[in-house]
């Protein structure tokens, strides 16, 4: 019986043993070819860093004219367009521009490298069942992992900054538009899909006009999913660097700002109201679209 009352010891010296290797290696790692992720990363530095210059040196007035326009291209709803407006009317007189400008192109660049990352994967998982099942098991973790997690391999590979961040934020929100992909890809009508094998279309040209064009609703939803949780992760990005709205919040914390705190989570709040309807919007048009194509 002793070695019932000794086996929790044994399993904790056993895990202790196990953490020590894990983190030296990790160290390790990191101290080899830290410098070599860096380099790695650089041109999505520079994207990064393209794209909030050009947000937030640009004249405050061009700015909401031109995101008025994207808006009204993709919802055609007067309504989202005025209420657009309106929001970021007030945030820029309660002064929370600059950390607006660089938060919406902290979520534009991690939507467009989720997306670059997340379709094609999504494609593949879709055509291989073999994938499918490789794949969802690391969703399913990705998505059920606290989000701080995330922070602490990346501020070990590259320390602290904006691609940290990034990085951080890209691993917790692309879940959502892999899975979608794949699910709307699969559920697009097979009578379609034997009809363009009659009319001898290869692989290829049943993905690009059949099953693309059908699943885009759906793809759409994954991508309203994306966003809204990288803005989600906006604010624990802060902790390692990230600049934008995030951080005036975590100063509220520390220092307890009440009226700060409020404000700067009033302003995720409006942009993530903002992302949501007009790409709802947008989802609906294509689904309006698509049903009058094929209708």
């Amino acid at each position: 019986m002793n070695w019932l009352r000794e086996f929790p010891a044994m399993g904790a010296d056993a895990l202790s043993a196990l953490r020590r290797t894990v983190d030296d290696a990790f160290r390790t790692f990191t101290r080899q070819n830290g410098e070599a992720l860096e380099q790695l990363f650089l041109p999505l530095r520079e994207f990064l860093l393209f794209s909030e210059r050009l947000l937030t040196q640009s004249p405050w007035p061009v700015v909401i004219g031109v995101i008025a326009l994207i808006v009204w291209l993709a919802s055609r709803n007067v309504k989202i367009v005025v209420g657009t407006v309106a929001t970021l009317l007030m945030i820029g007189y309660f002064g929370m521009w600059v950390d607006t400008m660089k938060t919406i192109s902290m979520i534009f660049v991690c939507t467009v490298v989720a997306l670059a990352v997340g379709l094609p994967l999504g494609i593949g998982m879709s055509r291989s069942d073999r994938l499918q099942r490789m794949v969802n098991p690391v969703l399913d973790v990705m998505q059920t992992m606290p989000s701080f997690v995330y922070l602490i391999p990346v501020v070990m590979l590259l320390g602290i900054g904006r691609v940290p961040g990034l990085i951080a934020v890209v691993i917790y929100a692309i879940p959502p538009v892999i899975r979608f992909t794949n699910l709307g890809i699969r559920l697009v009508d097979k009578d379609l899909l034997e009809a363009a094998d009659a009319f001898g279309s290869s692989a290829w040209q049943k993905m690009r006009q059949v099953q693309l064009p059908l699943a885009l609703p759906t793809i759409m939803a994954g991508v309203n999913q994306t966003i809204m949780l990288s803005l989600a992760m906006v604010v624990i990005a802060a902790m390692i660097g990230v600049q934008g709205l995030g951080q005036p919040v975590l100063r509220a914390i520390s220092n307890q700002y009440f009226t700060m705190g409020i404000l700067n989570g009033m302003a995720i709040v409006g942009i993530a109201i903002i992302f949501d309807r007009v790409s709802q919007a947008y989802g609906k048009r294509l689904q309006k679209h698509l049903e009058v194509k094929h209708g």
